[in-house]
């Protein structure tokens, strides 16, 4: 049975409207925002709303009148004068059981909603093609708290109803990666026992420390509190997940020879040895004959406004161009050594070296690639000959091109600088966008699953308001993001702040995650579209508390997601 907590009110100044109303309750019964309560309405039918904020009031006058009723501010005296106090809350209406949206009348009775009357207010009852992407509670810390798992339509994740992900969040206690990796983690379970010709498979950039660099292994939960492993284990089988972590996973790491002093990963020498001998992992590297190509992906930061960078590419990429060797430069040294003999040309007499001869390049130009080629390739292991399979080596796009379902591939790029973790990211996304065109169709061993997840931690890198416009890999993200959908390219995006990211990026994302964050963030415009109230709430959520935003979702829902299930590094 509802339980009956206050009555809607409609004054002269504050009349209910077809998308709001508020209601009186009493000051002490415990409500939040994202409750649900129930009003009676015309014809038998029952409309829900959703508290967006609660206020209580009195029958003072004024602020002056509770400070004389103190004897004039005396802190110690209680008020002699007893004043009327009642709480009143907002709602916004979410549903109604007859699709009758007039307002609700004054007077109306308010319930608390059962659990059943939540998941049809909120658009969840009856959900086709279900994924869990957490739960929710209403009416927490009072004897009615209700927890309900939340499930939102697969195809307005993945496609092709909708796709993609964003999730915001400042650093740390937002868990934007954790968050991800529980939908993911979603999702694979969902495909491992799903009858279905529709498949999928995961490529996850690690971008920080070794974070996921053990997907596969049991988180062992060694913490000070006792029983987490119990509880956390419980969550998951609640949500109908196993408790089991990741399944399927190949790590790749950038190569660098034995004899190289520095590591090109976090994972220590022990670990790498292990996962290898495991055949979980290889070092992949990129040759100038396979990969001149993705050079442009070192000049994504790189403001071009004459595209002279781009024209140096082009013929770089031209074979039977004769000014670059004509096809016979072979070798990244080979390489290096024409650009430095290209910046060193004398230019003709009564010419500057900035200026053009023909269609000839610039030295300056030359010069200005040379600086940036030499930094991201001298004395690196990665850009080297050809990688050797015997010894666990790889060419990471001829690995992405033969993913298979269920597959989780995971590219550690956090020890990188940023100009390579940009090279490689690129290099890989442009890769998984061709296969999905089908340009690798005809090479064998190539069966790609219907959609591949893409995720990527720091978006901010790539797609950001400030990223040259001519950015090669912007232009991947954008054709992600904008045709993805259809091709069954699926990109789960994370950065710290929402505001900073294209807004041809954030636009087409169907599902949105927004996490903690700060009050500066929240006035952007990128916020406004949400009330005040929860634009605050934004400001202090917990560990774990995600507002999500989806398509099949009548309110934004507040929602709560367990621990991560795989290992942990402190």
């Amino acid at each position: 049975m509802s339980k009956l907590i206050g009555r809607v009110l409609a004054t002269e100044k504050n009349p209910t409207t077809m998308d709001e109303f508020n209601f009186w309750t009493n000051s002490d019964l415990k409500l939040h925002a994202f409750d649900i309560v129930k009003v009676v309405h015309i014809e038998g039918s029952y409309t829900f709303g959703v508290i967006e904020n609660i206020s209580h009031i009195t029958d003072a006058q004024s602020f002056l009148t509770n400070f004389i009723s103190s004897d004039f501010g005396d802190v110690d005296i209680d008020e002699p004068t007893l004043r009327v106090g009642m709480n009143y809350a907002k709602a916004k209406v979410s549903f109604n059981s007859k699709n009758l949206y007039t307002p609700v009348h004054n007077n109306a009775k308010v319930y608390l909603a059962t659990a059943d009357e939540i998941t049809t207010a909120l658009g969840l009852k009856v959900i086709q093609n279900p994924l869990v992407c957490g739960s929710l509670k209403m009416y927490e810390g009072t004897s009615e708290e209700v927890t309900l798992p939340v499930f939102l339509n697969s195809k307005f994740l993945l496609g092709p109803e909708g796709a993609h992900l964003n999730i915001s969040g400042i650093s740390g206690l937002a868990s934007k990666t954790s968050y991800a990796m529980f939908l993911m983690k979603a999702i694979q379970d969902q495909y491992l026992k799903a009858d279905t010709d529709d498949s999928v498979a995961f490529v996850i950039f690690n971008v920080k420390g070794k974070d996921l660099m053990a997907i596969d292994r049991p988180n062992d939960f060694s913490t000070d509190n006792p029983g987490e492993k119990e509880r956390v284990l419980a969550e998951y089988k609640a949500l109908g997940l196993s408790t089991e972590p990741f399944k399927n996973v190949k790590y790749y790491i950038p190569y660098t020879s034995n004899t190289s002093a520095k590591q090109s990963t976090y994972l220590s020498i022990d670990d790498v040895k292990s996962y290898t001998e495991y055949g979980q992992l290889k070092k992949f590297k990129y040759s100038y004959e396979d990969d001149k190509e993705s050079l442009e992906m070192l000049f994504a930061d790189i403001d071009d406004p004459q595209q002279t960078m781009e024209a140096i590419i082009s013929k770089i990429i031209d074979d039977n161009d004769q000014d670059f060797g004509g096809g016979r430069v072979n070798t990244w040294t080979e390489f290096r050594e024409k650009v430095d003999e290209l910046s060193q040309r004398s230019q003709p007499a009564g010419r500057s070296s900035q200026q053009r001869v023909s269609n000839e390049i610039s030295v300056l130009s030359w010069r200005k690639f040379k600086r940036i080629i030499n930094k991201a390739t001298k004395n690196d292991d990665m850009f080297a000959n050809r990688p050797d399979p015997s010894k666990h080596e790889c060419r990471l796009a001829d690995e992405l091109k033969k993913i298979r379902e269920n597959e989780v591939y995971v590219i550690d790029i956090a020890k990188l600088p940023e100009d390579k973790q940009a090279f490689v990211f690129g290099d890989a996304v442009r890769t998984i966008y061709n296969l999905k065109l089908g340009e690798y169709d005809a090479e064998s061993g190539v069966e790609p699953p219907s959609r591949i997840i893409i995720f990527i931690d720091e978006l901010n890198k790539y797609a950001s308001k400030e990223i040259p416009k001519s950015s090669p890999i912007l232009r991947e993200i954008l054709d992600i993001t904008e045709r993805g959908r259809s091709l069954g390219v699926v990109l789960f995006a994370a950065e710290q702040f929402r505001s900073a990211i294209h807004p041809r990026v954030t636009g087409n994302c169907a599902t949105h995650a927004y996490g903690r964050t700060n009050s500066i963030e929240t006035s952007t415009a990128d916020y406004r579209s949400l009330p005040s109230t929860y634009q605050n709430m934004l400001t202090r959520l917990e560990q774990g508390d995600y507002l999500v935003q989806n398509p099949i979702f009548r309110s934004l829902l507040k929602i709560r997601f367990p621990k991560p299930i795989y290992k942990q590094f402190k």
